[in-house]
């Protein structure tokens, strides 16, 4: 049976813009999704279609009684569409175009997959009834699916060459440590969501077992270190002259962190009120981006490979074949 990726490869060749676009449009879709997940926890609307992968146990879409809460939470679960599509079509032109580059079409497959394993556990988080470690579990997940496709949207912008540092080895190690911090930073965050007052329903919801003042405190600690890492990776990179654009790039990254700083005391002092959370939470995927372009801008890979034309290149492998 013919393949109909290779199907559609034969008879559309798009540019190498719009391979691009295409993996931008995942990352888009990708923060709009985890937006939108806010939005249901944080008007408790959590539970407000009850069970999975239905809405209620006779219906797929909320009914009128289920009021608003039914109306948000089913709005989050219909944007897994359009989220496949812009994953689909990342995937479709990064396998149709030519020279067909692997890696691309295998890093929208691995999208794919994340966001089947996000659906699930989010279905499972409404199945538990919003327990604290499953609704931190499918924010995690969601995590990796932005992470997988800013590398794929970062890769479609470079070539296929052996990478080429740009900077000594320890600041690549910097780099490294800055984005692990970063990784504790929003895994303890989880945690000051699952000890906080928005469990994400108005009924009684289990928290985690944790003293909320601790976790938050460890919390604006991780903040100070991420941002004394970006400090120091910025003077770094100066002193070692590297290339403007990583240090433009590491500068967003400080930009970010101090936003999302000031944006956490702020919600702090103001005992969290659902407008700053909501700001907070889009941050947190903003210094996600912000902090994976890092790498990319230390390295040189060439540019990306010109297109080829599918008619000469398919005959030239039946001459090869042939050997007519």
């Amino acid at each position: 049976m013919p393949n109909p990726f290779a199907a559609v490869a034969a008879r559309f060749q798009p540019s190498a813009r719009t391979v691009r676009i295409a993996a931008l449009s995942s990352v888009v879709m990708t923060v709009i999704i985890v937006v939108s997940g806010g939005v249901v926890r944080l008007t408790g609307s959590g539970l407000g279609c009850p069970t999975w992968p239905q809405c209620t146990a006779g219906d797929l879409a909320p009914t009128g009684a289920m009021g608003v809460h039914g109306i948000i939470e089913f709005t989050n679960r219909l944007l897994t569409y359009p989220l496949c599509a812009a994953v689909g079509w990342t995937i479709l032109a990064a396998r149709a175009r030519s020279p067909w580059r692997h890696e691309l079409t295998r890093l929208g497959w691995l999208q794919f997959w994340v966001v089947v394993l996000n659906a699930v556990v989010g279905g499972l988080s409404v199945l538990s009834r919003l327990n604290p470690f499953m609704v931190a579990a499918h924010f995690v997940a969601a995590m990796l699916l932005l992470v997988a496709a800013v590398i794929t949207w970062e890769r479609t912008r470079e070539g296929d060459a052996p990478a080429r540092p740009l900077v000594p080895p320890p600041v690549r190690t910097l780099t490294w440590i800055l984005i692990g911090t970063v990784t504790a930073l929003t895994l303890v965050g989880t945690a000051v969501t699952g000890t906080g007052p928005h469990a994400g329903d108005s009924s009684a919801v289990q928290r985690m077992p944790f003293d909320w003042d601790e976790v938050t405190q460890l919390h604006a600690d991780l903040v100070w270190l991420t941002c004394g890492l970006a400090v120091a990776l910025v003077l770094v990179l100066r002193a070692v002259k590297a290339p403007a654009a990583a240090r433009a790039r590491v500068r967003d990254v400080l930009i970010m962190i101090g936003l999302q700083g000031v944006i956490g005391y702020v919600q702090y002092f103001l005992h969290l009120p659902e407008g700053v959370v909501m700001m907070h939470l889009a941050g947190a995927s903003l210094l996600w981006i912000a902090v994976l372009r890092v790498p990319f801008a230390l390295r040189d890979r060439g540019t990306v490979p010109e297109a080829v034309d599918v008619s000469v290149a398919d005959e030239a492998e039946t001459v090869a074949a042939t050997g007519r």
